[in-house]
């Protein structure tokens, strides 16, 4: 059983709360635009570090990431890719992939919206965990937590870190 702390669109913000809202997890996994190197290493100082590079991620943190990161968990198979749209919707840079073989669990960032949501067609949950950073259009910065245990996926929380500044 893994517990996961997963965020995106730090665009380089370091909240002190992530300390706290990471200490029970297992890992942290991030889907894009971090923003800066400093900050990667932070994440990594704290726990096992999984991520993707955004699109205003620069060349030194696009050494250190790839664009899309497949790979397994307990017994799920999870695809995060920065840019990948929703059910329905899904960006035309990874739609190929996922309709090829499908994974367990679909995560991307970048829309800067918090979004839940099950793919039928394709036996998938889909999760965007929002924006954590302070910089873009939303108005209440998120992460998310959930447990992984075996094929399961559950215990999904929701943080909301307050308002942009």
């Amino acid at each position: 059983m893994k517990r996961i702390g997963l965020l995106s669109d730090t665009h380089g913000y370091w909240d002190e709360r992530y300390e706290k809202y990471f200490a029970q997890c297992d890992e942290i996994w991030h889907a894009g635009d971090i923003g800066t190197t400093e900050l990667a290493e932070k994440f990594a100082q704290l726990k096992p570090f999984r991520a993707v590079y955004g699109n205003i991620d620069g060349g030194d943190l696009r050494l250190m990431f790839s664009e899309k990161y497949r790979f397994k968990c307990e017994e799920v198979e999870v695809l995060i890719k920065h840019i990948g749209g929703y059910p329905g919707k899904y960006d035309p840079s990874i739609r190929g992939s996922l309709f090829a073989r499908p994974p367990k669990l679909f995560i991307s960032g970048h829309s800067h919206i918090l979004k839940v949501m099950y793919d039928k067609t394709l036996n998938m949950l889909h999760i965007n965990p929002g924006a954590a950073g302070i910089y873009g259009f939303h108005k209440t910065r998120t992460l998310v937590r959930f447990t992984i245990d075996g094929t399961e996926i559950k215990d999904l929380e929701v943080i909301e870190l307050g308002e942009t500044l």
